[in-house]
This record gives structure tokens, sequence and C-alpha cells, in this order.
């Protein structure tokens, strides 16, 4: 049975395409060379009928003649597809995604002239398509020619979702994607300091993909949307006037307009109508550099806008070939009409001559001032021109590659999508082209504002430059003396929720609202926040704190009983002068030691009592001045040891004086086992008790320098801290022991008969000291600070004042003022003695 060759049959209605040349090689376009489209009555009982498209677009015009121009300019190339020349097919979509699709459709099969059946033999598909130009088109687009592997080349789709090669392999733009231009308009506005921004938003792929884009990267730099607005150029009233009672209502004065220029010229007359003037846009570059947008805006609406622009670029000639539009005569008749009657509203066969203009074919395009005519958008018609030349590269190396690349005499669309991405590149003008793995080329954009000329129009002045493949830091540079805001301000314009917080204070976010909308609250004591909006405030460490203003840690003021403040004065001035008593009295008592009332009072215990109190008046200055580790446990030995020897003194004379009776009762010889040997020895052996106590202390536990940052936030107290609490409370234990042993002793023996009864004054003088030191201990514990050893200082000399005073005074007073009593009959004179 032999080969039965393949018939092919065009089902449904032909589309055709606008523009179309022969080439050995075709290469295929899709533009929306209309705008819109009027909407059919479809009856769902037969096939629907064609869209009629409506309002002629003349940038599609611009596009379609830039890919003749570079087609132009490869045919006569001879370095560069030497011997091949290209055709092209170039299908107007009337921005519909649904005709965008068919017109893809029919770039794949090819067969759009076969009107009966043949043989298919040849292969009529594309190997590339050049367009759409916007992001939802190419998404419909790029979706239903992925599986072939046919590539795409889109100049003016930057939607981020199409760098997804799992739903758009095929796909590849000369555009940076809105991944990057959202990030640099999040940066731009992060620049100005504005934190509370309006957004209003394409209600399509390219406007909402980039503005949740944008929306994500404001937030992590701390910027807050007040309202995201969706609009699209057919909204219907009621979503028109809700847009604007927003704006109105709004705080923010600054807008995002992630707008295509199609969507803005609408947006612009509901401005105008409601007067919302005076915002400070910033914009994409879908509408930043448009002139014609500028010229539209008789309301200066815009002024001063600030936006993301595709760097200017220059293609040699191509200006001259735009305008020249006789050559599209010959590449679609029909279209080529349509045109030249947009164009220099004419008809070349008028329905009434009398109304309408008659169109000769011979107007001038000189005097003619509208869209087409207007080049702004040169850099897009540069990303038109990149993509045609990236695709003659990739088939100049397809059809020159050693390996076997060509098939039926041109390379497969999955062999060119392979090449392409491969390919880089130089234009005659000497920028570089390639694509990254996602198909995107390098992102770089030019900072635009607005600013009135003299002729009072609106200009285009370049003020800074963002450019994604340098350093975090570094990408965005902006020349802010050079920028003129809305209302020909020079100031930067303000948009903040709530003002900045000064240091000292931190950010407190209100309760729900957003996080750019704050109240500024004051640090707490020791806590600091040295930065404007600080969102937290930091902890001075433990050894400072923070100042009146909360802005900056200062060290803590120490604090501790010093010799030059007041208080230390007075307790060294006090402390000198009962040492300076006690010396006085050793004197008297040594100059009178001969005298009985000396005798009578065991003149050994007696200097060995005062000179014990002089070193408890000395003991004490070792309180004042800078606790060390010495002088920490100096000042409590010295002071458990000397008030040991101290009491055991008194306590030797108490018992001293109660021997002494007891002798002199008939049978009793008791002063034999209580002579000046046995009274040393019990002097020393109870201050030896303590003696081990302090030593057991100082080797366990030893007091050492403390610094107290507890009792005060503001200052740290320098202290001496006990060690061990029981060595400490063991030293005043033994001290009190003996002092109450020696109150009781000398209670008993208050009433002995004697005129010069001792025991009164030991018994007054222990009375002071338990006073003292029981008084002492809730002082003590309760005291801050300095005070603590203040009262400890206190204790230390009333207690000290009281032994001097009660048993040395008297005796001073008989011998220097009284010594007719300082007798041995007198004092061994009976005396009826008073009840104590």
């Amino acid at each position: 049975m032999g080969f039965v060759e393949p018939q092919c049959k065009l089902r449904g209605i032909p589309f055709y395409p606008l523009l179309q040349k022969d080439g050995d090689i075709t290469l295929g376009g899709i533009f929306s060379f209309h705008s819109n489209w009027k909407n059919n009555k479809n009856s769902y009982s037969e096939a629907p009928t064609p869209l009629q498209c409506t309002s002629l677009n003349f940038r599609a015009f611009q596009y379609a003649q830039t890919v003749l121009y570079a087609v132009e300019e490869i045919n006569n190339s001879t370095s560069l597809l030497p011997g091949v020349s290209l055709g092209y097919k170039i299908y107007d979509s009337c921005g519909s995604m649904a005709m965008g699709v068919s017109a893809a459709m029919a770039l794949s099969n090819g067969y759009d002239h076969t009107t009966s059946e043949g043989p298919c033999t040849e292969s009529a598909q594309v190997l590339a398509i050049i367009g759409e130009t916007s992001s939802s088109p190419c998404m419909a687009i790029a979706t239903s020619i992925g599986p072939f592997r046919i590539p795409m080349i889109s100049h003016y789709a930057t939607c981020a979702c199409l760098s997804d090669k799992s739903k758009y392999p095929s796909f590849l733009r000369t555009i940076p994607s809105d991944y990057y231009q959202s990030r640099a308009l999040a940066e731009l506005v992060k620049k100005f300091g504005w934190t509370w921004v309006g957004a209003i938003r394409t209600d399509d792929d390219y406007g909402n993909n980039g503005m949740a884009t944008f929306q994500a990267a404001a937030e992590q730099m701390g910027i807050c949307l007040e309202y995201s607005m969706p609009f699209f150029r057919n909204y219907p009233q009621k979503k028109v006037l809700q847009l604007v009672e927003q704006v109105r209502l709004s705080t923010s004065r600054i807008v995002v307009a992630f707008l295509s220029h199609l969507d803005l010229e609408v947006l612009l007359d509901v401005f105008a109508e409601h007067d919302l003037v005076g915002y400070q846009w910033v914009g994409t570059e879908g509408w930043i550099s448009d002139s014609y947008i500028a010229s539209l805006d008789r309301h200066h609406i815009l002024s001063g806008a600030i936006g993301l622009s595709i760097p200017k670029a220059q293609v040699t000639g191509l200006k001259d070939f735009i305008l020249d539009i006789q050559p599209l005569n010959s590449s679609g008749n029909a279209i080529f009409t349509d045109l030249w009657e947009a164009l220099f509203k004419c008809k070349f066969t008028p329905l009434n001559k009398s109304v309408e203009k008659t169109c000769t074919g011979q107007e001038d395009l000189s005097g003619v001032n509208n869209i087409f005519t207007d080049m702004s958008l040169t850099p897009i018609f540069n990303n038109v021109y990149k993509g045609v030349y990236a695709v003659a590269h990739a088939l100049h190396q397809a059809l020159n590659c050693k390996d076997t690349c060509v098939a039926k005499g041109q390379p497969e669309p999955h062999m060119m999508l392979k090449q392409l991405k491969k390919t880089r590149f130089k234009t005659k003008e000497g920028e570089e082209v390639f694509f990254d793995a996602n198909g995107d080329p390098a992102a770089k954009y030019e900072i635009i504002n607005w600013q009135p000329r003299k002729d009072g129009q609106l200009g285009f002045v370049t003020v800074g430059l963002y450019d994604a493949s340098l350093a975090a830091n570094s990408r965005l540079t902006v020349n802010g003396g050079s920028i003129l805001w809305t209302k020909n301000a020079t100031e930067v314009p303000v948009s903040v929720c709530s003002e900045s917080c000064p240091p000292g204070t931190r950010k407190a976010v209100q309760k729900g609202k957003p996080v750019c909308c704050y109240d500024c609250i004051p640090c707490g004591e020791g806590e600091i926040s040295n930065e404007t909006d600080s969102i937290t405030c930091v902890l001075c460490n433990e050894e400072y704190w923070s100042n009146r203003q909360r802005v900056t840690c200062l060290r803590k003021e120490t604090e501790y009983l010093s010799h030059k403040e007041i208080m230390g004065i007075l307790l060294t001035i006090f402390s000198v002068i009962g040492t300076c008593l006690t010396c006085v009295v050793a004197i008297i008592f040594f100059k009178y030691k001969r005298t009985p009332l000396v005798k009578a009072n065991n003149s050994e215990l007696s200097f060995l009592l005062l000179f014990s109190l002089m070193l408890c008046f000395l003991c004490s200055l070792t309180f004042i001045g800078r606790p060390s580790q010495w002088s920490c446990m100096l000042r409590h030995t010295a002071f458990g040891i000397t008030f040991v020897l101290c009491i055991s003194c008194v306590l030797g004379k108490t018992m001293v004086v109660l021997m002494a009776f007891r002798a002199s009762l008939p049978g009793t010889d008791v002063m034999k086992w209580f002579g000046p040997l046995q009274q040393r020895l019990s002097v020393l052996g109870f201050t030896l008790i303590q003696v081990l106590i302090c030593v057991l202390w100082l080797t366990i536990s030893p007091p050492f320098p403390y610094k107290n940052m507890h009792h005060y936030k503001e200052k740290i107290i320098l202290e001496c801290d006990v060690g061990s609490a029981v060595g400490f409370w063991a030293v005043l234990g033994y001290i009190g022991l003996l002092a109450g042993l020696c109150f009781i002793l000398a209670f008993l023996a208050r009433r002995l008969p004697d005129n010069f009864n001792e025991a009164k004054f030991i018994t007054f003088s222990m009375l002071i000291f338990c006073a003292v030191w029981i008084t002492f201990i809730p002082a003590y514990v309760s005291s801050p600070g300095k005070f603590t050893v203040a009262v400890e200082i206190f204790a230390i000399l009333a207690s000290s004042f009281g032994v001097l005073f009660c048993i040395f005074i008297p005796k001073c007073y008989i011998i220097l003022y009284k010594p007719d009593k300082n007798t041995k009959r007198h004092l061994m004179g009976k005396m009826p003695s008073k009840a104590l």
C-alpha cells in the first residue's frame, strides 16, 4: 500500500495578518493595532462573528514599523544571515487576549492562506513571535505556544510572573521584570522618607502582580499602603467613584501608580473632573516617560511626578523610517488606509464630501503632532529592535552550527529557543543584549522627574539611576537637589501616618492600624534609644543608667560614705574627739594613778579598758572611705575584736567588784581566785574566742567589696558584703552575749555598800551599750546605701562614748574637782546607798 500524503484543510474563518512579507524564514508579530473592540451579541445558535476592532492605537504602528526596519536592516546585512531573507507576518490582537491567542495559533500552524484541501508538505510556522505589548495577553499567548517551544519575545510585558519558566518555558523579553521595578519603586519611596502612601494599579496581571511585589517589598522597608485600588479604563461609573472617594478621604499625599498608559489617559480625566490635584505621583515605566500622557495633563495633576524609566536609547535611522509610512501601503493596504485617514483626519472615499475632508495620499506628515509622531518611547522601540536582532543572531548561530541543527531548510522552534537563550551580541549602538536563566535582560532604570518647560509643557529630566546589578546599598542614586516636586515645590513632600519618633522614645503601634501609624512612647528608666524611629528601647548595661533625655547611657554614680562629704566629716570628727577624750582620761588616770580612787578601781583593767576604747573609736574610721578587699576585712574584724576586748575589761571590772564584796564577808577567800593574773587571763580568754571566730569567718567566707545595684536603680552603692552571714552575726552575737552578761552582773552589784560603787556606772554603761546595739539591728537592716555604714559607725561611737562617760567621767570629776573625796577613808566609808 503506497504512502498517502496528508491533506490540510482550513476549518473556521481565516485569520489573516495585517502586515506581511514573504521570506526564506518568517518572523511573527502580534501588536494591538486597535485598543478596543465592539461587543457582539452572540445567539449561541451559530458560530460567533469576528470581533470588530475600534480605537486605532498609534503606538502599535510604531512597534510594527520598528520590526520592519530591523528586518530590512538584517536583509541588507552581509555579515548577519547572508543569503537568507527574513519575512514577517504581523497580526492585530485588538487588545483582546482571545484574538491574541488566535493570532498565535495562526502563526504556529501557518496555514492562513489554505482555503482548499492541499498537501501538508511544508511547514509555514514562524520561528519566533515578537510581541505582545501588555503582560496579560503575553501570559495567554505564552501559555498557548509554550508546549510547541515557539519563542516569544516581548518588548513591554514586565509582569514578574512571566519569569516562571515552568509556566512560560518559551517566553523571553527585552524589558526588565517588574520583580526589579517593584523593588526599585519601594527603594525610591523609602529614599524620600515616605512611609504612608496610596496605590492605584491597572486591574490586570501587569498591575496586580506588580503592585503585589511592590507591597511586599515596601512592607519589608517599613512602608505602609493606606489604600491599594484597582482601575481599568472600561470600569463602570460606580467603581470609578469609589476610587475617587478613597483618594479624596486619604491622608497620604503620595500616589504610586502601577498603570498602563491607556488606563492613565482615562484616569487623568477622572482626577481633573473631581479636582484631585496636589498629589505626588510615583510612576512605572508604563507611563512615566510617555510624552503623550504629559501632553494630556492640562490640569497639572502629574506635575512633579517621579518614577522609573527604561534608559534612553537611540536606534540610528529608526525615526525617519517610522515617519515614512508609505512602505506600509505594500505590506497591508487596509490598515495603511485606516492609519492614513486617522493621521490626517480625512477619508479616501468620504460619505459626505461637504463635511468630510478627502485624502489625496500626498499629505505631509511633518505638520502632524500626535502619538504617532511622538518619539518619546524610543527606549521601547529599541526593545523591539533588540528582539528582532536576537532572533536573527540565534538563527545565524543555528544555521551555522556544526551539529544537525537544521531540518527541512530551517531550524525547529525548540532549537531556536535553545539558541536564543545562549545568544549574546551588541547592537550597532554598542548596547549588549543577552537573556538570563529566566529569559530576562539586566535590570537598569533611569529616575525621571516631570518638570515644566518654558513653553508650558512638561519635560522629562533624569535625576537618578537604578542598577540592579550593583550591591544592594548602591543600586539607587538620586540627585535630590535637581528634583521639582508637585506644585513646583523644591522641598521633599511629607507623607507619613505618624511623625518620626525622636531619640529617647520608641514606636508603639496603634491598635487596629498599620505599623506606620504609631505613638511615640518615652523609654523607661535605664533604657535608651539613640536613633530616630526606634522600635525598641535598649536596656543600659548594669553599671550604666540612662540620662534624662533617654538618649545615652551614663556610668552610674557610685555611693559610699566618703571622708569628703558632711556626714563622713562629722563622723570622723566625733571619732577623733572620742579618741582624744580617751587619751585625756588615760593621761589623768596615769597622772593620778597613786590616788586611792584610781587604785580602788583596778588601774590595770582601767588602762586596758581605755586602750580598747581608743581602738573602738579608731576602728570606726575604717568604715569611712571607698570599700576595698582589705578595708572590708579590717573594719569588721577590728570592730569585733576591739569591742570584745572592751567588754571583757568591763566584765573583768564587774567581776572584781563582786568578788571584792564577797571577799569582805567573814570566812570568804575568793579573791585568791580572781587576782590580777586571773583578770588578765579572763580578758585574754574572752578576746581569743572572738579572734577565733574572726579567723574562721575570714577563712571560710570573708567580707568583700560589693557593688549593690538593686537598692537604687540609678546609682551603685559600694559596700562591704559580710560574706558569711553566720560569721557576721556570730561576731555581733558574741559581743552581745558578753555585754548582756556584764549588764546582769553589774545590775546585781548595784546595791553593794560602798561610797563609790562602780557597779552602778557599769550598769549604766551596759544599759546604754545594749540599747544602742538593740536599736542598731533594725536601723542597720533598713538603712539604704551609705546610711547603713553611718548607722554602724554611730552605734560604735555611741556605745564607746557611753562606756567612756559612764565609767570614767565621774572618776575624772572627783579626781579633778573633788579631791577631798579621793581618799581611802571616804572610799571605805559606810554610806547608805541609793537604789538604782
